[in-house]
């Protein structure tokens, strides 16, 4: 059973999605097949990926290598690949690199990049920037639309936390929402102006979205969003917040647009490959043309959904700054999962897709997190065109959810909050601090794309889960 793979291991080898990945693991399950070690079995299934050809005749592989060649026709056929900027190539699995490279062929593709937190994804690779000719794709943009990070800095100092854990990890529980099983009771509902929308009402599909809408606003989703109490610590005179250098009580969040974002994810991906039929390792990136019905309404309910995401952010920060009895000297909010038109340095307008990768146009702030115990960092981007005005959107994952899961214990995860004098409420092995990337390495390989302005160490963090 150690020698047992997974669609996501071949995957990282650059296995497209589609029909090979399960031709693949049905074969490895033959008897003869299975007593290999498992570097042996990937050693095997890369020559396969290599080289099809060589295997259209073999006995155990034929039928994935037919899978594995381009079929004789479809409706859209792949154009030769454009260059593009990769940053931080050593942090970067193979999987993500190939899923880039499959996006870099699409006809409307007019330029991309890759940021070094990059990933393994659906479609295009989590840290993959993408830039088409008037098409947007609703797989390069993501599940989660809009997906953001959002900062208050407060005036208080940080003995203020370290006195008052247990107030602070209260103020969390009261506050906080996570996940689908449980909203806001009716009296502790907050109102937002983005409810009443008139997308909810004029875009056919979104007409039965609004209760949930409105259900779920001011809550977090699950997996790795998260809001935590922590340490800022400005270190640049010069930056744009107004706040002196020092330290002080902060508030971060990440979340999206939560069931509102990933059904209009969902209805407008299978929409796009009804009309765009591409081949079978690209179909995740079909799109949609902004000259199309489908493509404006696309358009609207992203921003819609955007908006939304951005509002259930606000809502926390009210909440808790409310309970806090302080208002923030400073906030900064940023996202990502979405498509922006923007312009080239030629002039040209294109749709700009930034899957888990965060805005960096020249002047513009963020924030860009580590994980539990590691710094996430405020920036100011510089503008980089080889980026397309991008960045990374955190540290990016070292393990995939299911390998954080096999080899990691609670206890060590315990141990190593601890050692960092961290505290989760919620959480899981898949979102341990040891399943990310060193974000210190990956800020350094993005030293041309942003400017630090400072520093948000994490404290009180509180996810899915906690009761």
């Amino acid at each position: 059973m150690g020698n047992l793979l997974r669609g996501n291991d071949l995957r990282q080898l650059g296995f497209p999605e589609g029909r090979a990945i399960g031709l693949a693991l049905a074969q490895l399950q033959r008897k003869h097949l299975k007593k290999l070690s498992q570097t042996d079995q990937l050693a095997l299934l890369q020559r396969l990926l290599t080289t099809p050809n060589n295997f259209l005749t073999d006995l155990d592989w034929s039928h994935t290598a037919a899978a594995l060649l381009p079929p004789p026709s479809r409706h859209i056929a792949l154009a030769e690949r454009k260059e593009y900027a990769v940053f931080g190539a050593e942090y970067i699995e193979h999987g993500a690199i190939h899923q880039m490279e499959t996006a870099m062929k699409l006809p409307v593709t007019v330029a991309g990049a890759l940021m070094p937190d990059a990933h393994h994804g659906y479609g295009l690779p989590i840290g993959g920037v993408l830039a088409t000719d008037n098409a947007v794709i609703p797989y390069a943009v993501g599940g989660d639309i809009g997906c953001r990070m959002a900062l208050s800095v407060f005036t208080l100092p940080p003995k203020h936390l370290e006195q008052r854990v247990q107030e602070l990890r209260k103020l969390l529980l009261d506050n906080t929402r996570f996940g689908n099983k449980q909203g806001f009771q009716r009296g502790q509902k907050l109102d937002h102006a983005v409810l009443d929308r008139a997308e909810f009402t004029d875009i056919g599909f979104l007409r039965n979205k609004q209760a949930t809408a409105a259900e779920q606003i001011g809550t977090s989703g699950g997996g790795n969003h998260f809001v935590e109490w922590g340490i800022v610590n400005i270190t640049d005179p010069a930056n744009e917040l107004g706040v002196p250098v020092g330290e002080y009580l902060g508030l971060l969040s990440h979340s999206g647009s939560r069931g509102l974002g990933a059904s209009v994810a969902n209805h407008y991906t299978k929409l796009a490959k009804d009309v765009c039929q591409l081949p079978s390792e690209a179909q995740h990136l079909a799109w949609l043309s902004l000259d199309s019905e489908a493509g404006q309404e696309y358009w609207a309910a992203m921003n819609l959904a955007g908006d939304y995401a951005s509002a259930c952010h606000h809502q926390i920060h009210q909440r808790l700054a409310k309970a806090l009895g302080e208002r923030p000297l400073a906030k900064v909010e940023n996202h990502h999962n979405f498509a922006w038109k923007e312009r080239l340095a030629d002039g040209r307008e294109v749709i700009v897709h930034r899957k888990g990768a965060t805005p960096a146009g020249e002047g513009v702030l963020g924030i860009i997190p580590g994980s539990m115990t590691a710094p996430g960092f405020i920036v100011r981007g510089r503008g980089n065109a080889a980026s397309l005005a991008s960045a990374s959107h955190g540290a990016g994952r070292a393990m995939s959810r299911t390998r954080a899961k096999q080899e990691l214990g609670e206890a060590e995860v315990k141990r190593y909050l601890k050692q960092h004098a961290v505290e989760l409420i919620g959480g899981g092995l898949d979102e341990a601090p040891q399943a990310y990337k060193d974000i210190r390495a990956v800020m350094a390989s993005q030293t041309d794309l942003v400017d630090v302005l400072g520093s948000f160490t994490p404290r009180i963090v509180r996810m899915e889960g906690g009761a």
